[in-house]
């Protein structure tokens, strides 16, 4: 039994260790619980939907690749108005794994050189122990990238709703209070 704080919400350990040639369909739908534990370890007011499609697939020798998509929903509190903005998450998966003990993993990518990972993809394999990987914690990672650290209301007509009320620009309603304070001097 492992400690739970390190653990992802939406941890989900897949075993590599017979894994078929075309790969290991997974699929992460969160549950009510897990998104609220999301939630809070992103800073976000609410989760409404975390979805992952990823492919777990053998990778040369002993490697693994994990790649698909994951999607969510999450409302955010905007910057500006602090009122809750809802906005839609999908971002690509892409992650290589190789075994903690392997010639390639201790080489790392300059040793040996023969390794050659294409411009695309991810910076660095990870590496990871025993025969399972967590594949959930790396789609939550990718879901962490998809969060805009500063939501802002104003954005509202980038999706095409053109609310007239975001209209009066980004900074409406704090730029007004600012003016009356300075007035106050």
């Amino acid at each position: 039994m492992h400690h739970d704080q390190d653990k992802s919400p939406v941890s989900f350990t897949a075993s590599v260790t017979r894994l078929p040639q075309k790969g290991m369909p997974v699929v992460i739908d969160a549950d009510a619980r897990q998104r609220e534990a999301l939630a809070v370890a992103h800073g976000l007011v609410s989760v409404e939907r975390f979805h992952a499609e990823l492919l777990v697939a053998p990778w040369r020798r002993n490697g693994v690749k994990v790649s698909g998509r994951v999607e969510a929903d999450i409302t955010q509190e905007c910057v500006v108005t602090l009122d809750p903005l809802h906005s839609r998450i999908d971002e690509t998966v892409d992650g290589l794994f190789l075994p903690e003990d392997s010639k390639l993993g201790r080489l790392g990518f300059d040793g040996g050189g023969e390794i050659h990972v294409d411009a695309e993809g991810p910076d660095s394999p990870e590496t990871f122990s025993g025969d399972t990987i967590d594949v959930g914690a790396l789609a939550e990672e990718f879901f962490g990238l998809g969060i805009d650290p500063y939501p802002r209301k104003a954005g509202a007509t980038l999706a095409g709703r053109g609310d007239d009320e975001a209209s009066t620009g980004p900074e409406g309603p704090l730029q007004e209070k600012l003016r009356q304070l300075r007035r106050k001097d």
